[in-house]
């Protein structure tokens, strides 16, 4: 059998091609570069694809004993990941770029390529596991929940499920993963972890778009919960709902970003409690447990990566669409963040606030 594996040059993915080259897999190791640092204005030394990451991914593969290649991938990089993130956030929604570089890249673009060099398996580095049940390929939760990633995976298709491997979804212990590169004598054994979106590595998500566009952003109107005018902000795409620092606006307690209406350029500020939501919609929901969803769902519900525990929930799935109802109102649901089902351990699918 004959596996790509993806390689970022950090210590998870090298693990996994380690770990698939000692089940006997016939590896092949590939970076794909995404961007070049000055498209998106940032320090060639502070994001993944530099030159470094490149280096330590190479040298690990001829640690393994693997073939390596780079992908140029910056293309498609760019028209489905930082422009649709610029234009989300241009459109007052809050994407999840991460979300769409595992669907097109990962899982579309590098499956294609898979094929053409006759793999039968793509490996990633992910945190989630796979299991085949009655004809069906399911997504699982990692063992270690703490290091679990099968949120930013909800959108994976059958047949990309079928011919993945997770090597590590089913380690639990946090450090067995480094404990193994260090054993094997791999370079990058030490090296951090990465945190950030890739290319906004400090965070500053309006630097990266004014950078990438070109352009400024024009400061409009603050309004309350019912209108009226109470300040100014500094332009829309610096604002994210549930927002409370850095809004510059003194009303003697604290403020919240409730909505954005980029049409009318205005940014909604309420108190806490204005921010909570008892129902969402979701579009395009990828249903990877069932074929022909029931009609009504209990379950539970993650509406942003970093959300520590789901919410109960129940899900209707209405005319292409899938309405959300959770047990209890819940802070910051934002629009063009992911909502998430889960039936105990198992994604049921995921979609798009709207």
């Amino acid at each position: 059998m004959r596996a790509l594996i993806a390689m970022s040059g950090g210590v998870d993915s090298t693990v996994a091609a380690y770990i698939m080259k000692k089940r006997g897999f016939d590896c092949i190791g590939a970076t794909m570069k995404l961007y070049d640092n000055e498209d998106v204005g940032v320090s060639r030394s502070r994001t993944c694809c530099s030159a470094d990451d490149i280096a330590d991914a190479r040298g690990a593969a001829d640690k393994i004993g693997i073939p390596y290649y780079v992908f140029n991938f910056k293309d498609d990089f760019n028209e489905k990941v930082i422009k649709k993130f610029v234009e989300s956030y241009e459109n007052g929604f809050t994407p999840n770029p991460c979300i769409d570089c595992n669907r097109y890249l990962k899982f579309e673009r590098l499956s294609k390529r898979a094929e053409e060099l006759e793999c039968d398996y793509v490996v990633t580095g992910h945190y989630a596991r796979i299991e085949e049940k009655d004809g069906r390929f399911l997504l699982r939760k990692a063992v270690n929940l703490a290091k679990d990633q099968s949120y930013v995976l909800y959108s994976m298709s059958q047949k990309e499920l079928s011919r993945t491997v997770f090597p590590l979804g089913d380690i639990s212990d946090k450090d067995e993963v480094r404990r193994i590169a260090d054993e094997a004598g791999l370079v990058n054994a030490a090296k951090p972890d990465s945190q950030d979106i890739c290319f906004v590595p400090d965070g500053d998500y309006a630097k990266v778009i004014e950078h990438y566009t070109g352009r400024k952003y024009p400061e409009g109107d603050y309004i309350d919960i019912n209108g009226n005018v109470i300040g100014k902000h500094k332009g829309i795409i610096h604002y994210t709902i549930g927002q409370r620092r850095g809004l510059g606006i003194a009303m003697g307690r604290h403020m919240y970003v409730c909505a954005k209406d980029p049409v009318n350029n205005t940014v909604t500020l309420g108190d806490q409690i204005d921010l909570f939501k008892k129902e969402c919609l979701v579009k395009d929901f990828n249903w990877i447990m069932y074929e022909n969803p029931p009609k009504e769902l209990r379950a539970t519900v993650k509406l942003r990566y970093n959300q520590k525990q789901e919410y109960p929930c129940t899900v209707y799935p209405e005319d292409g669409y899938v309405r959300i109802v959770m047990d209890e109102p819940q802070k910051a649901v934002a629009a063009g963040q992911a909502a998430v089902v889960y039936d105990g351990d198992y994604v049921v699918g995921g979609g798009t606030i709207i």
